[in-house]
């Protein structure tokens, strides 16, 4: 079964926690155009506040099967005859502390999920140590996607956003 996935990751600094920054940062799409009808592809767009918010866009392909990866890790498929459960792994980028995550979720063909997380990081690399902050968001669909497929509802989304401080 082919997924397609388009990982939305935006990265900042205090600097763009309010005023022009902030609102240039909000302006971030959840989801972007996929380039043609699309099946067993790895969409990564990378938005960062060192480059204006301007979204950077790379393709790869689909992992072989049970594999973890999707150009990330911490992210497991398994494929079965009813579709393709999709589990995000516990992480530790940073704050807020996740002891554990959702469940793994069943997508069927024709359906996709909309997973997002976002972490505070101390002594990061992009401001001097000073801190920085970042949300992934893991669009995914079992089958072939329409180009503008995560511009609408996904059928499930997981929101593990939490306050930063």
């Amino acid at each position: 079964m082919d997924v397609v996935a388009q990982w939305v990751t935006t990265e900042w600094t205090r600097r763009s926690r309010g005023g022009p920054g902030a609102a240039l940062r909000s302006a971030v799409p959840q989801g972007f155009r996929l380039p043609g009808r699309r099946r067993g592809v790895v969409h990564e767009v990378m938005i960062t506040e060192s480059n204006d918010f301007r979204p950077i866009e790379s393709f790869g392909a689909e992992p072989p099967e049970r594999e973890p990866g999707l150009a990330r890790s911490g992210l497991r498929l398994v494929r079965a005859d009813k579709g393709v459960r999709v589990e995000l792994l516990l992480a530790r980028l940073g704050d807020p502390s996740r002891a554990r995550r959702p469940p793994g979720v069943w997508l069927a063909p024709g359906e996709w999920l909309r997973w997002q997380v976002n972490y505070r990081m101390s002594g990061s690399r992009i401001d001097g140590g000073r801190g920085e902050y970042r949300q992934d968001t893991l669009n995914i669909a079992v089958g072939p996607a329409d180009p503008e497929l995560f511009f609408g509802e996904p059928t499930r989304h997981i929101d593990e956003r939490g306050f930063l401080r």
